[in-house]
């Protein structure tokens, strides 16, 4: 549909503002809105209207709303004084008001699929943000009393997935309608507006119960993403339990990866906020000085097109906390109040999103508050309790404070849900630090090499295995790894390592001291 006013052509079609047929450079989401309030012009639209089609039901301030308004405003040539064509309708809502020529755009018709009843095509989230459709599981064979966990299994991932913020998940009453034998995946996306499609299947064979998940892009019908899960038929509700943490695990790095790629093929002066987002997020887990300031600058890109978008916000403090903690500017400081700030601006707009509140309590790692940092980590594990980074998080912050045994439980459970994480390395590093506080220096060693080998290991990584080596009383490897340490960073000190790891017990922080002069790192 083409509406059009005054000088103005707004087309849903392209989702563009035109003046003059010259294209008008708007925001994805004050589009979104005008197109809203153009579409109900007829009546007044309420704030919680507008959030919830606009921001799909985000926790959003009035203020968020305002400003949106305000730039819709701006980009008509109108006022909150004028309001010649969006009205304000104090305490109630808005309400477009200036005369419309409307006319059907020409697009061809979608067919509907024949077993669902939906016939017409869903509109896609148009803010970029990525979306899911999970369908019942096809079962091969005979499953008798399986049969349920064909709608179980994805019952269960559907309630999962609504944790992860970043998310948009189709309801099951639409989701479900949709199930067939072999599934046009390409049609599910249209119809369900969606950029992914999760899909499985469920066999039982003599006491053998094997499931298969698989996650494809309804746009290109590639698939992202499979895995095989198999357990005795009496173990059925682990597989379960087991399933829908490595499937949210694995959907926490393989669509931002997904999505970063695709953003590549794109023009970057077109691209929306969350591609950039995903973009920054690609560089920031590369682990270098380079790639982070580019991280910064895309999360900066991403928070100027969508000022109220919460995870742009976390990831300018992940980006500038990265800076604090692998002293890659000179001024440390300024890094730290940059990222303390980013991420209080991302609590405000977010405060259920987990990856917000994991940078909230990283932020407090900088300061050295450590048991501050342990409340945010709780919140953002309790919002996702399968969120391997938020796990992660939580074990250093545990490791550093001289929990040793708790910090290794979440060190390990994190690692096995997400085994090709990009915090893998961190997690390993732990773990190492784990053993080193309780004094089994053998084992500390063992999962040290392990971490320094990790791809993405800085050299705060290589410094404790240097220190857990000299304290195993191994000096072939503990040098090894200090003549590497010596080489990426000539400059690293022992006051860098307790900048960044601020251990409360003074007996641990003597006996890392002591591994690392051992190696002449003073």
């Amino acid at each position: 549909m083409s509406f059009r006013f005054d000088r103005f052509e707004l087309n849903e079609k392209t989702f563009e503002l035109r003046r003059h047929d010259v294209r008008v450079a708007v925001e994805p989401q004050v589009l979104s809105l005008l197109l809203m309030l153009v579409s109900h012009r007829d009546r007044l639209v309420t704030k919680d209207e507008i959030i919830r089609l606009v921001w799909n039901g985000r926790f959003i301030s009035d203020a968020a709303v305002a400003s949106r308004i305000k730039s819709a405003r701006q980009a008509l040539g109108d006022d909150g004084r004028q309001q010649r064509m969006i009205q304000t309708v104090h305490g109630r809502g808005f309400r477009f008001v200036h005369p419309i020529e409307e006319e059907a755009a020409h697009h061809q018709a979608v067919p509907a699929i024949d077993c669902t009843g939906l016939q017409e095509p869903a509109q896609s989230d148009r803010s970029g943000r990525p979306s899911i459709a999970v369908l019942p599981f096809q079962l091969l064979g005979e499953s008798g009393p399986y049969a349920l966990m064909a709608e179980a299994l994805p019952h269960d991932l559907l309630a999962e997935f609504a944790r992860l913020r970043w998310l948009f998940v189709v309801a099951r009453g639409s989701s479900f309608r949709l199930a067939a034998v072999q599934p046009d995946i390409g049609r599910i996306g249209v119809v369900l507006g969606v950029h992914y499609c999760l899909t499985g299947t469920i066999e039982v064979t003599g006491s053998r119960v094997r499931v298969t998940v698989e996650l494809a892009d309804t746009r290109n019908l590639g698939v992202v993403w499979s895995e095989r899960y198999g357990s005795e038929v009496d173990g059925v509700h682990d597989i379960r339990t087991r399933i829908v943490a490595s499937t949210l695990a694995a959907l926490e790095i393989r669509i931002p990866l997904h999505e970063a790629q695709a953003a590549r093929l794109r023009d970057p002066d077109h691209l929306d906020a969350w591609s950039t987002y995903h973009l920054g997020v690609q560089h920031m887990f590369r682990f270098n000085r380079i790639d982070n300031h580019t991280a910064i600058r895309l999360f900066r890109q991403a928070v100027a097109i969508d000022p109220d978008f919460a995870r742009a916000h976390a990831g300018l403090s992940f980006g500038h906390f990265q800076n604090a903690f692998l002293d890659y500017t000179p001024d440390g400081a300024s890094e730290v109040m940059t990222a303390r700030r980013a991420a209080e601006q991302a609590v405000e707009i977010d405060p259920l999103d987990p990856f917000v509140n994991l940078t909230m309590g990283r932020a407090h790692w900088l300061s050295g508050d450590i048991p501050a940092s342990l409340g945010w980590l709780d919140r953002a594990v309790s919002l996702s309790p399968n969120y391997a980074q938020g796990l992660y998080a939580r074990a250093w912050s545990q490791t550093i404070l001289c929990c040793g045994e708790a910090g290794q439980d979440d060190a390990d459970h994190a690692m096995s849900l997400s085994p090709i994480d990009p915090l893998h390395y961190a997690m390993l590093a732990t773990r190492a630090l784990s053993h080193l506080v309780r004094g089994d220096y053998a084992a500390a060693a063992h999962w040290a090499d392990r971490a320094a080998r990790a791809p993405g290991a800085h050299i705060l990584i290589l410094a404790i295995a240097v220190a857990c080596h000299a304290l195993n009383c191994d000096e072939t490897k503990g040098k090894f790894w200090a003549d590497i340490l010596r080489r990426r960073g000539p400059t690293f000190s022992q006051d860098h390592f307790f900048r960044s790891f601020p251990f409360q017990l003074e007996e641990i922080r003597r006996r890392i001291s002591v591994g690392l002069a051992i190696h002449n790192i003073a």
